[in-house]
């Protein structure tokens, strides 16, 4: 029951961010945007160094590796950016036509290539926490339950501004409270399907362990640097997505290792 909760706990962040849509206005105040994608890009920094990259080079010099305990880190890291790389060629991009307003179509387009957006960078969010208990289920990795939950943690904090970022969009474009609300929380029931499914393959995973928490992280990397990063960055208030990064990143740091 504790990887249970442990692997639901992410997908409960998307859906009190989606909940906003019935205590607040249809649309969110650019600053506490900015300040929220800036928060949530710190979180996910800290939570691929401190609860993925770390670890798995840590793993790496136990096995004997040596001065190259750092190569299985730099090969996971670089293949998880290349694999959101590449998904993001096949699926729509987000930022597409997103300067070019026409209308209502173009205005549901784009929310449409948000929400496609935000559940595909779900995904590698949800195999980061399945990696991480599927050690911490094995044993031996160095992984206590305290830091599989500290990520847990730190992955649902900065989903709540995500669920938020997708519903209360959805509500102003004239949906319901309601159908808002259920599309902001589906976009994160990938995390615990992606979670499970990772699970499920642990025979198969311990062995590449070290490449997969690294893999998971160059994939979390990516989404801050080419998603969140440019949107808390662009226009006018850009300090205060500065702002959010540095408490996103102390807080997840401070989680990680108080509690790992």
């Amino acid at each position: 029951m504790n990887v249970f909760y442990g692997l639901m706990i992410p997908f409960l962040g998307t859906m009190l961010g989606s909940a906003c849509v019935f205590f607040m206005s249809s649309s969110l105040n650019a600053r506490v945007q900015k300040l929220l994608l800036g928060f949530a890009s710190g979180v996910m920094v800290a939570a691929s160094v401190w609860s993925l990259i770390v670890p798995a080079i840590e793993q790496s010099e136990e096995s004997g590796m040596g001065k190259l305990a750092f190569l299985p880190a730099a090969a996971g890291i670089a293949l998880g950016m290349a694999f959101l790389l590449l998904l993001d060629v096949i699926i729509p991009h987000l930022h597409v036509n997103a300067d070019k307003p026409e209308g209502l179509k173009a205005s549901l387009k784009k929310t449409t290539m948000l929400v496609l957006a935000v559940t595909l960078h779900n995904i590698p969010e949800g195999m980061a926490v399945g990696v991480v208990f599927a050690a911490l289920m094995a044993g031996g990795s160095g992984i206590t339950a305290a830091g599989a939950l500290a990520l847990s943690i730190g992955i649902a904090i900065q989903n709540f501004p995500e669920g938020a970022i997708i519903s209360m969009p959805l509500a102003g474009e004239g949906n319901g409270k309601g159908k808002a609300f259920l599309y902001g929380t589906l976009s994160g029931i990938v995390e615990p399907i992606a979670a499970v499914i990772t699970i499920l393959l642990t025979s198969w995973i311990l062995p590449l362990l070290p490449y997969l928490l690294s893999f998971a992280a160059g994939a979390m990397l990516y989404v801050v640097v080419e998603e969140l990063i440019p949107e808390a960055s662009e226009g006018e208030h850009s300090n205060l997505g500065t702002v959010g990064f540095a408490l996103g990143f102390i807080l997840m740091m401070v989680l990680d290792v108080a509690l790992g």
